[in-house]
C-alpha cells in the first residue's frame, strides 16, 4: 500500500515514542465534510458513514502493530447503469510499521533475497518521526475494501450478437480476421 502524497481526510496521528505495552486505542468517525472527502478522492458518490477503531501497541524492540476494523456505509455508482449502489464496508486493518532507521526496514546487501509468501505476513511499512497516521492507514484498507466495479444485481452489459459482421472494426479486428480465414 502506497501513502497518499497529501493529507488523508481522516488522518489521526498518534505518538509512537512511549507507548504503553497495552497499547492506545484510536477510535473515530469521520464528521460530514471528512465523509465528503473520502467520497471525492475515492470517487463514490457519497460517504454516509466512516468508523474505525484501532489498537496501536508495541512491536519488537522499535516497531508498532496495527490492529482494529474500519467500517463504512458508501453509494456508488453501477457500471452498467449508473444508477446509485449502496455498500458496506467492514474491514479489518492489520499492519506492522518499522521506524526508517530501524534494521527491520533495510534490506542488507545489493544481492539481497526476500522471500515471499502469498499468505504469509506483509514486509513492515517504514514511518519516519515519532508519530504515525493511523487514520490514513484505515483509509488504506477502506480503499482496498471499496468493490472498482460495482453491479447493480440483474444487470449485464449488451454484448453484440455471435457471428455478426457489426461487431468489429479497427485494424486488429481486420488482421485477426484475415489469419482466421487463412487457418
Amino acid at each position: 500500500m502506497e501513502p497518499h502524497p497529501e493529507k488523508s481526510p481522516v488522518s489521526y496521528s498518534i505518538n509512537v515514542r512511549n507507548l504503553p505495552a497495552k497499547g492506545i486505542t484510536a477510535t473515530f468517525t469521520a464528521d460530514p465534510e471528512q465523509r465528503r472527502q473520502l467520497a471525492e478522492a475515492h470517487g463514490l458518490l457519497s460517504v454516509e458513514e466512516f468508523s474505525t477503531e484501532l489498537l496501536v501497541r508495541p512491536w519488537k524492540k522499535d516497531g508498532i502493530q496495527v490492529s482494529g476494523r474500519v467500517k463504512a456505509e458508501i453509494t456508488q455508482a453501477c457500471v452498467v447503469t449508473l444508477e446509485p449502489l449502496a455498500a458496506r464496508i467492514d474491514e479489518d486493518v492489520s499492519a506492522i510499521l518499522v521506524p526508517e532507521n530501524s534494521r527491520l526496514a533495510r534490506i542488507e546487501g545489493e544481492n539481497a533475497e526476500i522471500i515471499l509468501q502469498a499468505e504469509g505476513d506483509d514486509l513492515p511499512e517504514i514511518f519516519s518521526g515519532d508519530s504515525v497516521d493511523v487514520g490514513a492507514l484505515a483509509e488504506e484498507f477502506f480503499e482496498l475494501a471499496i468493490d472498482p466495479y460495482p453491479r447493480k444485481e440483474g444487470s449485464e452489459l449488451d454484448r453484440p450478437a455471435e457471428g455478426g459482421e457489426e461487431t468489429g472494426g479497427g485494424p486488429l479486428y481486420e488482421a485477426l480476421r484475415k489469419l482466421k480465414g487463412n487457418g
